[in-house]
């Protein structure tokens, strides 16, 4: 037995040591195009800079992210495979899917949260409301006759619009699209009156005049916006909803390998080039340690538990 122990404890760190000694397949659980993808790609490039070894990103979207976390659960736990973890698969979806196939707190390994990508709300430029409180006070007055679209029925926008109308007080029609551009479309062209996502599909029609952003969801204001107040600041603080991209492994991947992979994003979150990259979209990289993001998957948790029941949301 003392044997055993021993051999383990030497072996132990040989796995950080030699790794990686092979490409690394990325798994990203939407379709290419999204935030998702341009994290992974513009991470992944760099901390192969400090790996050594690329990472072969590969987007296999479906069931709300179901289909690839399923996938990284079942992998082998030798940090070739990993995935893009996100505020739907690991913070929404367990509480709104009866069943799941797999568990996100014992089947996966937390390894750093990578980007924080910030909401914004946005009205149709005829809504008579220049701001968030002016908003309220309109569909207090005409309730349930505003119309907001989402991306689809439990997807991140829809329940940050459910979360706004929780905290809010306000009564608003929802109308879930076939993904983020139909729901835009609509709204550009005035069939709904409202929406929620992150600001790279939004700001170009904010900029072309046909929407208003009346606040945004992150608790600081965003460069590419600066006079727009964020939610908390226009009278409910606490408030906050993003849009977050991590990276997570296989349970039971080796600490040694989790703790170098952390180090390596942690390195490409304080890059420059980085940095350049995220500017356009207000992102923030991030880079934390295993124990920091771990911990903030379960704030977020707490959180959109809490918003799922009350909305009584379930996935289709």
């Amino acid at each position: 037995m003392r044997i055993f122990l021993l051999l383990a404890f030497v072996a132990l760190p040989c796995w950080g040591q030699n790794y990686p000694a092979k490409p690394i397949r990325l798994l990203v659980p939407f379709a290419p195009g999204g935030s998702s993808t341009l994290v992974a790609r513009f991470m992944g490039e760099e901390m192969a800079k400090d790996l050594g070894q690329s990472f072969i990103i590969e987007n296999k979207p479906g069931g709300g992210g179901n289909i690839a976390m399923q996938e990284v659960a079942r992998a082998d736990p030798d940090g070739y495979t990993l995935i893009i973890g996100h505020v739907g698969s690991l913070a929404m979806n367990p509480y709104m899917y009866a069943k799941l196939p797999y568990d996100v707190d014992r089947d996966f390994a937390a390894v750093s949260l990578l980007a924080i990508v910030p909401n914004i709300f946005v009205v149709y430029h005829e809504v008579p409301a220049k701001d968030l409180r002016e908003f309220v006070a309109l569909a207090k007055a005409k309730p349930g006759q505003i119309n907001y679209g989402s991306a689809g029925n439990g997807s991140a926008g829809h329940l940050a619009m459910e979360y706004l109308k929780q905290v809010t007080g306000m009564e608003l029609q929802h109308v879930p699209y076939k993904g983020t551009g139909p729901n835009i479309t609509d709204l550009v062209a005035g069939r709904t009156q409202a929406t929620s996502a992150g600001t790279p599909p939004l700001l170009p029609h904010v900029k072309s005049g046909k929407l208003r952003v009346i606040a945004v969801g992150t608790s600081k204001r965003l460069h590419s916006i600066p006079d727009v107040p964020t939610v908390a600041e226009q009278g409910y603080p606490g408030f906050e909803t993003s849009q977050w991209y991590g990276l997570n492994a296989p349970a039971k991947t080796p600490e040694a390998i989790v703790q170098r992979l952390a180090q390596a994003a942690a390195k490409a979150a304080k890059s420059p080039l980085v940095a350049e990259r995220f500017k356009p979209d207000d992102a923030e990289p991030v880079g934390s340690t295993p124990q920091e993001y771990a911990a903030f998957i379960k704030k977020e948790q707490e959180r959109w538990s809490k918003v799922v029941r009350a909305a009584n949301v379930k996935a289709d």
